[in-house]
Formats: C-alpha cells, structure tokens, sequence
C-alpha cells in the first residue's frame, strides 16, 4: 500500500455589490514590517507605551516623516511606491488561568482601502500631500454614549450625531467573521463583543475597520494631535465636509483580521495592546509615503471600480517574496525594545498599560496594572449587537470597502515582522438574532485557509475567488505496471453573496 497527499485547491467566490460604485483601489499590505512599540505621532523619538501592528516602509522609526520613509529600502505593501507608514495597536489574548498574553495571530496583514469620494458637484479627490500625518479613533476612549445599533443616516444631521465626537466613535468597526453567512456590513458594530459572543458567532475571527476624517483644511500637514487638521464628512464614509475643512482628500479605510477564534473555547479576555478590552479606544495612524505627484497621478488616473491593484497602470506590483521580506530596519528599533518578547507567555502587557473597560482610559500605566487577574467570566462592558446581514449597497449607493473585499487571506501572522526583527449595557450572552450560532472551531486548524485570491469583474458586480489548500491524501495497491498518484484538482465553489453598509 502507497499513500501520498497533495494539496488541491478550491475556490470560494463571493458576488458583492451591484450599482453605482465609486473608483477606489485596495492596498494589499499582506506581511507586517514591525510589532514594536513605535508610534512616530504620539511618541516622537521615544518608545511608545503599547505595541503596534506596523504595515509599509523599511524606513519607519520613532522619528518617521515621509522622506525617512521613501528612504526606506523596501515595503511590505504590494505596490512598490508605496512607503507609507499604516499601524494600529496590537490585539492579545490573556489567559483566565495563567494571567498571560498571547498575541493574536493576524489574517493576511491590513487592508487600506483608497476611496475616492469627491465632494457633491466635484469631479477631483485630492491627494495626501508630502508630510501628511493623521490618527483616527481615541486611545483613551472606553465608551459609547450613543443608540446601539446606530440610527438611520437620514438622521444623523440632527444633534448629537452631526457632531465630530459621534463621527469619531462612528468609524469604528468590529465585523463578526462567518464566512457561511452573509456578511455584516462596515462599520456595523463600534466595539468588541465579549468572549462569549465571539465564540458563539465569530467562528472566522474578527474583522477591526478604522474609517480615517476625508475633510482637510487645505493648509497644515498635521496639527499638535495629529487630528485637527482634518476632519470626517457627515456619513463618516461619505456626506458633506464641515466649514473649514472644505478639501476632499483620499477617503482611508482600514481592514484588519484578527484570528480570535484560535482562542474559542479558552476562558479570558480579548485586549487592545493599549489595555483597552472595549474597543472603543481603536486607533490607527497614517503617515503619507508616496511621492507627490505619482499619488495625486494615481489618483486621477486609477479609477476603476474594480478595486484591484493589476488595474492601474501606474502600479508596479511586488511578488510575495519581496514584501514579505520587508522590515523595519534593526538600526530603527531601540535597544531598550529590541528584544522585548511582544509574541506569548507574557506577564504584562509591553509597557504595562491599564487595563481599562469603562469609562476614560488614562492612557498611561497606572495602578491597575495589566497583571490583574482574569475571572473565568469578565464582566460585560459592552452591549450585545446580535448578527445583522449588510445591505446590498450603502444607504448613499456609494462603495462600502467590506461590502466588496471581506478579506480573507492565505497569510497568518504571528511572530512574523515582531520588533525582535531579531533581532448601555444589555445581557451579555451570545446572540444570533436572524442565523443559528456557527460551531465552534476546536482548535487553530480549524479556521480556513486561502492560498491566493481571484477578482473578478462584471458589469458593477465585484467577483472574488478565494483559492483554498485542501489536504487530499489517495492510498492506492502499488503494482509493477501501475503507477498511482493524486494530481492537484481545482473546483470552484459560488457562494454569491451580497454585502452593504
């Protein structure tokens, strides 16, 4: 008897969206270039005091501009030209029984979404301009004072919500994962459901969105926070842009898969690496690391709806060999962190922030040390969003970046890129209000994986064909005239879909 095992591949497509969708294209920025604690906006030459997730440019430090940045040898972003910095904090898991951390494995990197929305009776989006920095969410923040789910947008022009502090916590996004239902829709859900919700539900993980302001005053760079220079329009995604920050500038959006399902099953608490067990306090910060004039080109160039790189002529695009080698230059890491162990089996969080879940978070480490013990049951600091599929389109009929592109991705990220580069509360039980709660996954190996992904495009539909390994092992009698063995086999499996805001 012979046994012998090939990998042949599968196809998952996913039929999203139909009419009127905007030019946009999707940075893929499949490999990290850092896990450290840099942050070059909030501690400028210094160690930042939480770890990040850090996308793009060899070249980022804690002293990054964008000409360090170009500077840089290499990005871990597809596209060769761009050397932008794109990081937000880190998500970990501790442990009920040991206290420990764990760094949650990462889904095929980020996702930066370039949407270009112009203003009403405006045909041109402008570029970021050489030095552009900007952070979206607030590290600090611990709650949500507003309707859970949210209102309908015909009302968000009425006080409180056509307010900048409502816009702020509205580009928040915490996407349940079930590849088996329909996706929810961006932006749905603006914090982190509790363990017990995100083992019952979530069975592929956790997709964290982060919406960046659009409106610009058209002068400064970057302000003493790094946000008010800028700005959200009056739909977060999309709407009119406030007095005094007329310029459009590119719409940000960024996707993040967190593989919290390797944890179902295990007693503890999900954790920003900022202490922030809510996720209210998501944040992430944008440095521009393109040239001038090629963006503002690309922009005024590369607008097919399709979303895909392949379509721009502008682009050249990296193999996988090349990105993925990209990281952040050792001489850029602080010898104060460089051998910080950001990965498992951890005490405390890097740099011991508080773990706070309610309230304002001092942002700083306090008393309430991230050591704190677990209970086998935290209590619920958040309310409960039970599962809702996405429309078909957005309420303004304009793209939704999860509504076309809910990434899913061959990559798995854990130690890979760490800064070692070694160098309103309801009940808190899990609900499913319109689909049965998913099995759970047993272990890690449970949770799909792609091999590479497909885009198709037809008319105003979007197709995206996921390719997946499956493991087929054939056992067959071995005679001497006979030579068995299993060739690779594709099949696709069309699952159409539809997915909106």
């Amino acid at each position: 008897m012979r046994s012998s095992s090939n990998i042949a591949l599968k196809a998952t497509t996913l039929l999203t969206f139909a009419a009127s969708t905007s030019a946009f294209w999707r940075m893929p920025c499949l490999s990290r270039s850092g896990l450290a604690r840099l942050d070059p906006l909030v501690s400028f030459d210094s160690v930042s005091e939480h770890v990040h997730a850090i996308h793009g440019s060899s070249g980022f430090s804690s002293t990054s501009t964008t000409s360090d940045l170009l500077a840089g040898d290499c990005t871990s972003c597809e596209v060769a030209q761009d050397k932008s910095a794109y990081w937000t904090p880190a998500l970990y898991f501790q442990n009920a029984a040991t206290g420990e951390f764990s760094l949650v494995q990462q889904v095929g990197g980020m996702l930066s979404y370039y949407l270009l929305y112009p203003n009403a009776g405006e045909t041109k989006v402008t570029a970021f301009p050489s030095g552009f920095q900007m952070i979206a969410g607030d590290v600090n923040q611990r709650n949500f004072s507003y309707p859970v789910p949210d209102i309908p947008k015909s009302n968000w022009n009425e006080a409180p919500y056509n307010t900048q502090a409502f816009l702020r916590q509205a580009a928040l996004g915490f996407n349940c994962l079930n590849y088996a239902a329909t996706p929810e829709g961006s932006l749905y859900r603006h914090f982190l459901p509790d363990k017990a919700y995100l083992d019952a539900n979530c069975k592929d993980g956790v997709r964290f969105e982060l919406m960046f302001p659009s409106c610009w005053n058209g002068v400064d760079k970057n302000s003493s926070d790094s946000k008010s220079h800028v700005a959200y329009p009056s739909q977060v995604m999309t709407g009119d842009c406030p007095a005094g920050f007329e310029t459009r500038l590119i719409s940000l959006f960024y996707e993040t898969i967190w593989n919290t399902a390797e944890f179902a099953g295990t007693a503890g608490q999900f954790v920003l690496a900022s202490g922030d067990s809510t996720g209210y306090g998501y944040h992430g910060d944008f440095i521009m690391g393109w040239d001038e004039d090629f963006l503002q080109n690309a922009t005024d160039t590369c607008t097919n709806p399709s979303g895909q790189i392949s379509d721009c002529p502008l682009f050249d695009i990296q193999t996988s060999a090349e990105y993925t080698s990209c990281n952040i230059s050792s001489a850029n890491i602080p010898a104060a962190i460089a051998k910080e162990n950001v990965l498992s089996a951890i005490s405390l969080l890097p740099g011991d922030p508080a773990i706070v879940s309610g309230g304002y978070g001092s942002g700083a480490t306090a008393s309430g040390s991230s050591a704190s013990h677990v209970s086998s049951a935290p209590a619920a600091s958040v309310p409960t969003l039970s599962y809702q599929a996405g429309s078909s389109i957005a309420s303004d009929s304009q793209y939704v970046p999860g509504a076309v592109f809910a990434a899913k991705s061959d990559a798995i990220l854990s130690a890979a890129g760490a800064a070692s580069v070694t160098l309103a509360t309801t009940s808190s039980s899990p609900a499913a209000a319109t689909t049965p709660a998913p099995v759970v996954p047993s272990s890690p190996s449970s949770t799909q994986s792609f091999f590479s992904t497909e885009y198709q495009t037809k008319g105003q539909q979007v197709m995206e064909v996921y390719w997946v390994e499956e493991e087929v092992t054939v056992t067959a009698l071995v005679t001497a005239t006979a030579t068995v063995s299993a060739p690779a086999r594709k099949r696709h499996l069309h699952k159409h879909r539809r997915a909106g805001f």
